[in-house]
């Protein structure tokens, strides 16, 4: 070892030591000086031991009065309630559906045409029989007329058949009939004269001839004016009577469709309902059968609602129901309920007849809501949100209070004892939940109490005193005291 590093050598210039003599001195002042360090941590080690010691000793005599301090240290106040079991519960299920209105028209004419006026706009209410829109019929109207005057002429010719001959034309026919009379039997004098003359050769063959043929001409004319005396006596042949008939409800039949033609040039509401769409303006010339408005009726509004079939089988037709159209609420009756069952949804439609004062009020394709109360048979407990908490394994627990099991403790102890209790956790189940309380079910047992708020403060095994008992109230707050 090199002398100049060690710290513990001493040597001067004078001194000279070997290397034996040198090593020796440096052992013994390491064994001194590990003998000094060895006292001084047993003497640390020892006055530690003391010191707790002491402190100790003060532990050990303030346990006895700290142990009783919290025996009989005040509980915690809460607000209890008591477990009253329920058999079923009741849930207000809420089922959209829309108005609709019964008949839905797209109005258009049933000819073509110059469409010159438009009645109404959109949203316009209109009435049964209400002119809508109307074409162009001049030219229909001077048809008419030119059918009015044919007509006319028939009729005439046909009560002149009806009357038959007048007595002027029947006394001028017996009169020709007498005058060809009278000529004929002149005629026949000349003859009987004129064939005396030609036997006694005072006239020639042709004269005689001449009054002969003269005789027959005349025969022929009397055979004729007493034809016509006889027709006009006879009257009008029902044949001629019957085919000018004809001839006038022809006319009259032409007449009639000219007017069918032009009532067709009018659109007429064929019920009472709201314009929802105007499609063509003035001016427009239209096909047969083009849409000029579409008619949405509503004097009879129905809401058609979708429901599932379990619920659809508890209405009945004709019961009285309320449903929400635009947060209002209004009055109802079950009209029908249609029989096919949506494949995709797995409801029924249900149809709802409202009151006819509502016209004005309600428009198709809103929406509507209507409200049913669902009875579920299923036993639980009534419990508000705020006495439970959550669990483990999506449970929820709530907190009960159970008599403490106290040994050792003397009169004052035990009057504490009789208000007091010791909580107790509960693992629950929430069947359903409504806005400030829910219905459970699991290790809770009838008449239990149950504190009703605060359990975020509280602890299983906490003391507990009850300083009130709320019921199943949903309008005002548990509230825990301090």
């Amino acid at each position: 070892m090199n002398p100049d590093f060690t710290p513990h050598s001493q040597i001067s210039g004078d001194e000279i030591l070997d290397d034996g003599e040198y090593s020796q001195d440096l052992e013994n002042q390491h064994r001194d000086y590990s003998k000094l360090l060895r006292y001084g941590m047993l003497g640390v080690l020892g006055l530690m031991v003391a010191v707790g010691a002491v402190f100790g000793a003060k532990n050990l005599t303030k346990t006895k009065p700290e142990t009783k301090e919290v025996a009989v240290a005040r509980p915690l106040p809460v607000i209890t309630l008591q477990a009253k079991p329920v058999q079923s519960y009741q849930v207000l299920r809420t089922y959209t559906g829309e108005i609709a209105a019964i008949r839905t028209s797209e109005l258009g004419f049933e000819r073509g045409g110059k469409l010159i006026q438009v009645f109404v706009k959109e949203g316009d209410r209109v009435k049964s029989g209400q002119p809508i829109a109307k074409l162009d019929v001049s030219n229909l109207q001077m048809q008419k007329l030119q059918l009015e005057a044919q007509k006319a002429q028939a009729q005439a010719r046909l009560d002149e058949f009806i009357a038959g001959p007048r007595e002027q034309d029947i006394a001028a026919a017996q009169a020709a009939v007498d005058d060809i009379k009278q000529q004929l039997q002149l005629q026949k004098t000349k003859l009987k004269r004129r064939k005396y003359l030609y036997g006694e050769g005072a006239i020639a063959r042709e004269q005689l001839d001449e009054i002969a043929f003269g005789e027959n001409s005349l025969n022929a004319r009397l055979r004729q004016a007493q034809s016509n005396l006889d027709q006009l006596l006879a009257g009008t042949r029902t044949e001629q009577v019957a085919a000018q008939r004809a001839a006038v409800k022809q006319l009259e039949a032409s007449i009639s469709d000219l007017e069918i033609n032009i009532a067709k040039s009018t659109i007429k509401a064929p019920f009472a309902g709201i314009v929802s769409a105007r499609q063509i303006d003035e001016g427009t010339v239209v096909n047969t059968g083009q849409a000029v408005v579409r008619l949405v009726e509503n004097t009879s509004p129905e809401a058609r609602i979708g429901i599932p079939a379990i619920v659809v089988n508890k209405l009945q037709v004709g019961s009285p129901q309320t449903v929400e159209i635009n947060n209002q609420t209004y009055s109802a009756r079950v009209a029908s309920i249609l029989p096919v069952v949506n494949p995709s949804t797995r409801t029924q439609i249900v149809v709802l007849k409202l009151e006819s004062s509502l016209i004005s009020q309600i428009n198709p394709g809103e929406t509507v809501r209507l409200k049913l109360t669902d009875t579920i048979p299923t036993e639980g407990f009534w419990l508000p949100n705020k006495a439970l908490t959550q669990g483990l394994r999506g449970l929820w627990t709530s907190y009960v209070l159970a008599k403490p099991k106290l040994e050792g403790v003397g009169s004052k102890e035990q009057g504490l004892e009789k208000n007091s209790f010791v909580l107790e956790q509960r693992s629950v189940e929430i069947l359903h939940q409504e806005s400030d309380r829910v219905l459970v079910r699991g290790t809770l047992q009838p008449g239990d109490r149950i504190v009703a708020n605060g359990v975020h403060r509280l602890v299983p095994g906490q003391m507990v005193r009850p300083i009130g008992e709320t019921g199943r109230q949903r309008d005002r707050e548990i509230e825990i005291l301090d």
